[in-house]
């Protein structure tokens, strides 16, 4: 006998499952880990330092988190997280690989140790983190979710941001290539590429007076976008509702890349 599927609010909610946020301090991360905890799920906050402002205002909404200090600049980082967050909080099932950072320089001045460190963190420790997820996520033979966050310079080069962008760019095609052999083990792959948001990552720009002004000109929504504008994306993503999107990345964009 068949069972109806349940209602469609219903498979929004992440209840009973475990996700890891990184680079959950503040920002895209916090609103991010924030939007997971008030679907359901228990949330392992991994940055640098400890996210204990971001755990404070999950747990005053009566949410489930934990804090995890992961500099993933360290290539021993995605084993020992994956296992602290196991024994704390149980064995996670939504991955969001959050954390990045960004070198601002033109090209001909762009430094060699700026271009590693942002492989290192925005790309390198997205696709070995993922893999140690989704092996731990095979070995049970249980479904999974990894969110990436891309960016707009996944489509577009930029200014002064050679590294980033060719990092972000790799990384829509790294997730197209992930979900292609994870998909058939219940595993979606999928990615989101925030427009231009009102984050550290942009206080250069907004402080601009010319950048910031063009940038607003180019966005139909005429405005900055906020970490909350990525929260119902987030939810979607880890989800039931999205069981059958694979290698998709989801522009939050206020409308830029339509103009």
């Amino acid at each position: 006998m068949s069972h109806p599927a349940p209602a469609i609010l219903d498979r929004f909610r992440l209840d009973g499952r475990v996700a890891i946020v990184t680079g959950a301090s503040r920002g895209l991360g916090a609103a991010m880990a924030a939007a997971l905890a008030e679907a359901g799920a228990k949330v392992a906050l991994a940055a640098t330092q400890e996210p204990a402002a971001t755990a404070a205002h999950i747990r005053a909404r009566h949410g489930e988190c934990a804090t995890f200090a992961a500099d993933l600049s360290d290539r021993a980082t995605p084993a020992k997280l994956l296992d602290a967050v196991t024994e704390r909080l149980g064995p996670p099932s939504i991955l969001v690989n959050n954390a990045g950072i960004i070198r601002r320089a033109n090209v001909l001045e762009h430094s060699d140790e700026d271009w590693d460190a942002v492989m290192e963190v925005n790309l390198r420790s997205v696709f070995v983190l993922s893999r140690e997820f989704a092996k731990r996520l095979a070995a049970r033979k249980a479904p999974g979710r990894i969110i990436n966050i891309a960016s707009m310079l996944s489509y577009q080069g930029g200014l002064r941001v050679p590294g980033y962008t060719a990092a972000k760019s790799a990384l829509a095609g790294l997730t197209k290539a992930m979900a292609n052999e994870l998909a058939p083990l219940g595993i979606n792959v999928n990615a989101i590429a925030p427009g231009y948001m009102s984050t550290d990552n942009t206080s250069a720009l907004r402080a601009d007076a010319a950048r910031n002004k063009s940038i607003l000109e180019r966005i139909p929504a005429n405005r900055w976008g906020e970490p909350a504008d990525l929260q119902g994306a987030v939810v979607f993503l880890a989800s039931d509702a999205s069981a059958y999107v694979h290698g998709i990345t989801l522009p939050v964009d206020g409308g830029w890349l339509a103009r």
